[in-house]
């Protein structure tokens, strides 16, 4: 079987709008669920490839930030 996943992913929310994105997303974190792992990849694709070097500089902070304060009570 030859499954596309990120063509799936892309066809599931192709004509959700942003409210509908947000609650795709929060609903992925929230639920903590590893098969959300993927979609989120996807979405995260997505936001960069539309992203220019400041904006992509700012989610690499907040993203540095984010693995730091994850990890400080590991």
């Amino acid at each position: 079987m030859n499954l596309n996943l990120r063509n799936a992913i892309l066809s599931n929310i192709s004509n959700n709008d942003q409210s509908q994105l947000e609650a795709t997303i929060v609903d992925a974190i929230q639920s903590g669920e590893e098969k959300m792992l993927p979609g989120l990849g996807v979405l995260f694709e997505l936001i960069w490839k539309q992203s220019d070097e400041q904006e992509k500089q700012e989610m690499l902070e907040a993203l540095e930030q984010g693995v730091k304060s994850e990890t400080a009570g590991s």
